[in-house]
């Protein structure tokens, strides 16, 4: 269940909120589960409203419209594909953990990467007017900040040394890079095949 103190720590004391995940169990730190899926869900929600109402603007003179059925069929991809971004992280960090001496459980790693990528599910609120380099301004202080939250929250929440937590925190962003290049050719190929508007490719 999603309380108003949990969203209060998670956006605007993640420092307390790593305190208190570091000495909860894993079952405790598991249940900002309906959280994650809540703000999983945003950056699409706001994707779909912005590209049916505004449309996308790409550098050409006229915004991209599509059609109320590319626009749910694009969100929920975008949504689906969020969802296996963030649970695959959160399994290859907890497989990386045992490398840096970590011993936190599943429900740690989920809580962990739940308030890093909170900072970047509420600054997609740009997506609701998409026009690419405003949407940039608004969402690289955003990556800044969550990366600031993972490099800082990791040691204190998996109860590690700084310098591991810092190595470790390094090796997950490597990965994050790998999956976002990987997110960008696959959504140029899907549009390629003709899922999505026709933009002269």
């Amino acid at each position: 269940m999603i309380t108003k103190s949990l969203c209060c720590k998670v956006l605007l004391k993640p420092g307390l909120m790593f305190r208190e995940l570091s000495s909860e169990t894993d079952v405790q730190a598991a249940s900002v589960l309906p959280l994650t899926l809540l703000l999983l869900a945003l950056p699409p929600l706001f994707a779909g409203i912005g590209g049916s109402v505004f449309g996308w603007q790409l550098g050409m003179p006229e915004p991209l419209l599509m059609t109320t059925a590319q626009t749910v069929l694009i969100s929920v991809l975008y949504w689906l594909l969020l969802c296996f971004g963030f649970f695959s992280t959160v399994l290859l960090a907890r497989w990386m953990g045992t490398t840096y001496g970590a011993e936190a459980g599943p429900g740690h790693y989920l809580a962990l990467l739940t308030v890093v990528c909170a900072p970047l599910s509420i600054a997609s609120v740009a997506h609701v007017y998409p026009q690419v380099f405003f949407n940039l301004l608004v969402l690289l202080p955003a990556v800044i900040w969550s990366m600031l939250l993972l490099y800082r929250g990791l040691p204190v929440v998996l109860r590690i040394s700084g310098e591991r937590g810092m190595l470790m925190a390094s090796a997950i962003v490597g990965w994050l890079l790998v999956a976002m290049v990987s997110l960008l050719g696959l959504s140029v190929g899907l549009w390629t095949v003709g899922l999505g508007p026709a933009i002269g490719i």
